[in-house]
């Protein structure tokens, strides 16, 4: 891949090859939901094994990981970047500000796929498992998020 060509759908695509088992979250997974947000990167959350499958699939689209896997593993998330920048969560739990736990583990079994292009479907989050990520920082543009989330949710039909 040249310089300043970076392509979303081969991302995309590589990281559901990589047999890497990963979740969108943050912004893009709203993207994904078809909710009307704006966003400059990109936020996974992979399984803590699945680092160095994750960085291969990376390598193929010209991104770099900051951190070997062994010091990603110790601090819980780095950064694969190049022409784009992806933030990559390797906790096996994380909590929000007030305590709440959400496990890789768990926010996987409850994954949804969301089609992305013939063939491609994108894993995000549960609508609730995403809220708690937004929980987590509860920065002022997560507030907005967990609004529009929850608006979602409430216009979904029931399982």
């Amino acid at each position: 891949m040249d310089a300043g060509d970076f392509d979303e759908e081969e991302l995309f695509r590589a990281m559901a090859g990589s047999g890497t088992r990963w979740l969108l979250i943050g912004r893009r997974a709203l993207v994904a939901l078809g909710l009307p947000v704006l966003t400059a990167d990109y936020d996974f959350w992979i399984d803590i094994d699945g680092i160095e499958s994750f960085n291969a699939a990376a390598a193929s689209c010209g991104l770099i990981p900051d951190k070997t896997a062994d010091a990603a593993r110790a601090t819980g998330r780095y950064v694969v970047e190049g022409d784009e920048r992806v933030d990559v969560l390797v906790a096996r739990q994380v909590s929000t500000r007030d305590g709440v736990v959400l496990r890789f583990e768990d926010a996987w079994s409850r994954r949804r796929a969301v089609p992305y292009e013939p063939g491609l479907s994108l894993w995000i989050p549960s609508i609730p498992d995403l809220i708690l990520t937004k929980k987590w920082s509860l920065r002022a543009k997560a507030v907005q998020d967990i609004d529009l989330l929850e608006a979602l949710s409430r216009e979904e039909p029931s399982s």
